[in-house]
């Protein structure tokens, strides 16, 4: 059985359903190929005011390990690594030096004795376009070390993509989705939804005399559409108590407001969110749209193999011709969208699925990516 250790930062988001949906497709679909999987972690005291032991990060971890059949294959180091949770550092290190690759989501794990161990490493990139800009601008060097560089973002490394290559060779795949775990035999639910941070943990970024930002500045564009649409808009947004007149803003436009940690707190309320839809409308952050970087969000991947379409904004990814994606650059052309998704929601609901079925398989994502990684 291939051994694969896969590194993320799972335990530092308790209540976040769809962040540790990423971390479990990977681990469930890497297991489902046939491959013994360990998942890394990390979170210091500093990071959490407190100690680790104990603590709501490693017990959400703990959890949801558990609950997905993990229960044995993870690690949470701490105390700069010396300590553990879950495996102890002996029989991490065990499974590392029997790993033939180390999946390292964004450069996480950063302990060059332990990053060492597995036969190759592969840098995940998640996030296209701040990883590439803070190495360029000499802010972020977790990029060095990997023999294999992978990325979210189908256009990274292309001719018209604004996203830096910093010199490598950059793996594009779309985000892969367990269909298995999203396949619905429920009634469709109502109207247009999405779990969205509005600004999320990266700041903007100034790069070769351009400002790349995030979300929120997107969405403020897009604020008037509920106004102009006979659609139900609902957003489970994480935003912070700063950014009050934002969140006004979107209620007085009509945008249903919901606490995430509330309606999608877990991976299973999660689901069950993206399965009370009709469909799904995505806005990007600035620096996927501006670059033109190819990013489609693993949320959109759930919600299409759930069979609810997804009105995404225009990032450049490679166009879906028989429907059940279909892409925004414009309010005008968001209203236009929301309008075709209400024509024919069966239709595009099928042809979701099948697109999720063709692109976002995760067997057929990751087996594709263990091939080119040379990993049997």
């Amino acid at each position: 059985m291939t051994a694969i250790a896969l590194a993320g930062g799972l335990a530092q988001r308790p209540g976040r359903g769809g962040h540790a949906w990423v971390f479990l497709t990977w681990l469930l679909g890497l297991r489902g190929l046939g491959c013994d999987v360990v998942f890394v972690d990390r979170l210091e005291e500093e990071w959490i005011g407190g100690p680790v032991e104990g603590s709501p990060q490693a017990q959400w971890l703990a959890d949801t390990m558990a609950r997905f059949g993990l229960a044995g294959d993870w690690a949470l180091l701490h105390d700069g690594g010396r300590r553990t949770l879950g495996l102890g550092r002996a029989e991490l290190e065990e499974r590392l030096d029997a790993s033939a690759l180390l999946v390292n989501a964004l450069g996480y794990l950063e302990d060059p004795d332990l990053r060492g161990r597995p036969a190759r490493r592969a840098y995940l990139d998640l996030d296209p376009g701040w990883p590439q800009m803070w190495a360029a601008l000499g802010l972020h060097d977790g990029l060095a070390g990997h023999e294999a560089h992978v990325t979210v973002g189908a256009n990274v490394g292309r001719p018209g993509c604004g996203v830096p290559d910093c010199g490598l060779e950059w793996i594009a795949i779309p985000p892969p989705v367990l269909l298995d775990e999203w396949a619905d035999g429920h009634v469709r639910g109502e109207g247009f939804t999405s779990v969205v941070t509005w600004r999320g943990p990266n700041a903007p970024v100034e790069y070769g005399g351009e400002r790349y930002g995030v979300r929120a500045h997107a969405f403020r564009e897009l604020v008037g559409l509920p106004l102009e649409v006979d659609a139900e808009f609902r957003l489970a947004l994480d935003i912070d108590p700063g950014d009050e007149a934002d969140r006004a803003l979107l209620e007085c436009n009509e945008w249903r407001i919901e606490d995430p940690l509330a309606v999608a707190g877990d991976p299973d309320a999660y689901r069950a969110f993206v399965h009370g839809s009709a469909a799904e409308l995505t806005v990007a952050k600035d620096m996927y749209v501006r670059t033109r970087s190819g990013w489609l969000s693993d949320r959109s991947a759930a919600y299409l193999a759930a069979g609810r379409p997804v009105l995404a904004q225009d990032t450049g990814f490679p166009d879906a011709p028989e429907g059940g994606l279909l892409r925004f650059a414009t309010l005008a052309e968001a209203r236009a969208g929301v309008a075709e998704v209400l024509r024919d929601p069966a239709g595009h609901g099928e042809a979701a699925l099948a697109l999720a079925r063709e692109r976002f398989a995760a067997e057929r994502v990751l087996a594709g990516l263990l091939d080119r990684l040379g990993v049997a």
